[in-house]
C-alpha cells in the first residue's frame, strides 16, 4: 500500500486527468491518503453495460477484478444503486467481498458482509404494483413496454417500444399520477420510469456514507439521471471543504447534463474498469 513517502504527484502518472481544477484537487486528494478515500459507483452504464434485460447485466471481469483490487486498498468502496441491493452485489461480481459495501434502492437497502437490511416496503408500493397493468392499458402502452418488478419498487420500460423516448414522455403523466395517488416517488432514467418509496436518493445516501466513514476525499462515477443528486452531493461537499470527483460513464446514451457536470468522462463500463484499475495501482504505490 502507498506510504506517506510516496509523492502524489508520481502516483497520478497512467491515470485519466480530469478536465476541471476541482476534480484534479478530488483526484490527488484521494491518492494522497487512500485509507481515508471513499469510492462510490453507480451500477447499471457505469459498472456494467446497459443491456435489454436487466437481469443480464453482469460486470466484466476485469471490472469485477479492480472492484475487488480496490477494496482492499481503499478506506470505503461502494456500490450506490436503484437495484435491489443483493442483486447488484451479486451481478457485479462482489457478494463475497467483505469489504464492499452496496447500498440499493437508491440508500434504502444495505448490502454488507453477506447481510441485507433496510426497512418494510410501504403499502402504497402493493397498491401501485397491483394498479400498474391496468394504468399502462388505459394509457395505450406500446406493446415493447414492460414492467420491471424490483421487489421494492417497480419500473416501467420503454427501451424495446417502436420509439422509446415519446413513449417515455407520453407515460409520464399517468405514471406520475399513479404514484401521487399511491405516496410513492417516480424516478426518471434511461428509458425507464419507476416507482419507488419516495424519502432517498443517492445524494443522501453518499453524504451519510462519507459522514459515518469521515472520509476525506470522495469519487463517484455514474451515467443517468438518477445519479445527478450524488453530483450534487459531491459538489456541496467540495464546498464545504472535502475534495472530490465526479466521472461520467459516457456514452451515446448518456444524459448530457451528467456529462457537462462531470470532471472527467470515460468510455462507459470499460473506461470505468480501467480508472478503477489505475486507482488500485496507484493506491497501492510503486511496490505493487
Amino acid at each position: 500500500m502507498a506510504s506517506a513517502g510516496d509523492a502524489p504527484s508520481a502516483r497520478l502518472a497512467g491515470l485519466p486527468q480530469p478536465t476541471t481544477a476541482a476534480g484534479r484537487a478530488g483526484l490527488a486528494a484521494l491518492i494522497a491518503e487512500p485509507a481515508r478515500a471513499l469510492i462510490a459507483l453507480d451500477f447499471d452504464g457505469t459498472l456494467a453495460p446497459i443491456v435489454d434485460d436487466p437481469s443480464a447485466a453482469r460486470a466484466a471481469p476485469d471490472t469485477v477484478a479492480a472492484l475487488r483490487r480496490l477494496a482492499g486498498l481503499a478506506g470505503t468502496v461502494a456500490i450506490i444503486t436503484g437495484r435491489p441491493a443483493a442483486d447488484a452485489a451479486a451481478f457485479a461480481g462482489v457478494a463475497e467481498v467483505p469489504e464492499l459495501l452496496v447500498l440499493g434502492h437508491y440508500g434504502m437497502q444495505r448490502w454488507e458482509r453477506g447481510r441485507l437490511s433496510g426497512p418494510a416496503a410501504p403499502p402504497g408500493l402493493a397498491a401501485a404494483r397491483a394498479d400498474l397493468p391496468a394504468v399502462l392499458a388505459a394509457a395505450g402502452a406500446d406493446a415493447g413496454t414492460w414492467i420491471e418488478d424490483k421487489g421494492e419498487a417497480v419500473a416501467v420500460h420503454t427501451r424495446r417500444a417502436a420509439q422509446p423516448q415519446a413513449e417515455l414522455d407520453r407515460l409520464r403523466a399517468p405514471l406520475t399520477e399513479l404514484a401521487d395517488r399511491t405516496g410513492l416517488a417516480v424516478e426518471p432514467g434511461r428509458f425507464v420510469l419507476e416507482l419507488r418509496p419516495p424519502g432517498a436518493d443517492k445524494g443522501e445516501a453518499l453524504r451519510e456514507l462519507a459522514a459515518t466513514r469521515r472520509s476525506a476525499a470522495i469519487l463517484f462515477c455514474g451515467d443517468d439521471l438518477g445519479d445527478q443528486p450524488a453530483f450534487r452531493a459531491v459538489r456541496d461537499m467540495r464546498s464545504n471543504g472535502t475534495p472530490g470527483l465526479l466521472v461520467a460513464s459516457g456514452s451515446a446514451e448518456t444524459p448530457q447534463a451528467i456529462m457537462d457536470d462531470a470532471d472527467l468522462v470515460v468510455s462507459g463500463p470499460s473506461g470505468i474498469a480501467e480508472l478503477l484499475a489505475g486507482l488500485a495501482a496507484a493506491f497501492a504505490g510503486p511496490a505493487a
